[in-house]
């Protein structure tokens, strides 16, 4: 087994692999992120081509980096792992990207005997390292049931959309657009119980027992008001997520009326600045503009 990206969800992984006796060979070039991999017990290679290199046969290839160009790079890079690839193995793109870049990177895979799996994952961190995550998985019935075991002590909330690479893509834009969507709406809420005066905790208090409940609102916009501003997910990822799904929209004739708004309010705060921040800053933008988004 290997995994390629080990940060905050890809470390995470590594270390419930660990745990479960899993054998794990790891790349980064996060220095300290590697160094966790290795505090966990995991074999530390230089570059995508050394881990493929020490790929098992018939092992995976889990790739957890952030967009489609460094899926790109780790496979077909100066130092892709492509290259040294076997037949049998399989990759496992767990990274939230466009559909037909998942179909793309398949294609270019298959000829290769090389399996792709589309499993975006969702949850977050702590539920990476608890096995608990979402992973939405797509792709060969036969490959799906050899990994099995593996893909069970990665998760025990396994959602299989079907046997068409590129179909966990667009179920995972269709969950993260909603999550956007929560989200921003959640910050709003409380940038609005703020202007009317209200004490913010004991109203997330009452928004989480009743209607306006919404896990990511709850997650994201408890911690911020307990000063916990430590980026868990980092406001680029839900931008990102957000664009590529009104896109796909766009693209199947679907424009929409919410997630073209919940985009924008994305790209705005990543334009003042709030792109390393964990998204659940989203509060502070909210607060700061209470006219709604600037005029372009």
């Amino acid at each position: 087994m290997a995994v390629i990206g080990a940060g905050l969800m890809g470390g995470a992984m590594v270390e419930r692999l660990r745990e479960r006796g899993w054998s794990v060979a790891v790349c980064d070039i996060d220095p300290a992120c590697a160094e966790r991999a290795r505090g966990a017990g995991a074999m530390v290679c230089a570059s995508a081509r050394e881990v493929a290199a020490v790929l098992d046969e018939g092992g995976v290839l889990a790739i957890v980096v952030v967009d489609a160009a460094q899926c790109r790079d780790v496979l077909w890079g100066e130092q892709g792992a492509a290259p040294l690839l076997k037949p049998g193995q399989t990759v496992l793109l767990c990274p939230t990207i466009a559909p037909e870049d998942t179909e793309a990177i398949a294609a270019r895979l298959a000829p290769l005997g090389v399996d792709t799996i589309d499993a975006p994952m969702s949850g977050g961190p702590a539920r990476a390292r608890a096995g608990t995550m979402s992973l939405m998985l797509a792709g060969p019935e036969a490959a799906l049931q050899r990994h099995a075991g593996l893909l069970a002590d990665l998760s025990d909330s396994q959602c299989r959309v079907g046997e068409r690479v590129g179909d966990g893509a667009r179920t995972k834009l269709v969950n993260n657009l909603l999550a956007g969507i929560n989200l921003a709406g959640a910050a709003e809420a409380l940038a609005l119980a703020q202007r009317l005066g209200l004490d913010l905790t004991r109203t997330l208090d009452v928004i989480e027992r009743s209607s306006g409940q919404s896990w990511i609102g709850a997650d994201r916009l408890r911690r911020q008001l307990a000063g916990d501003t430590a980026p868990r997910a980092h406001m680029t990822l839900l931008a990102k997520d957000t664009r590529l799904a009104v896109a796909a929209g766009r693209a199947a004739g679907h424009e929409g009326v919410l997630g073209p708004q919940a985009a924008a309010v994305f790209a705005a705060a990543l334009s003042v600045g709030m792109a390393g921040l964990d998204d659940g800053a989203l509060l502070d933008w909210m607060r700061a503009h209470p006219d709604g988004l600037p005029s372009p």
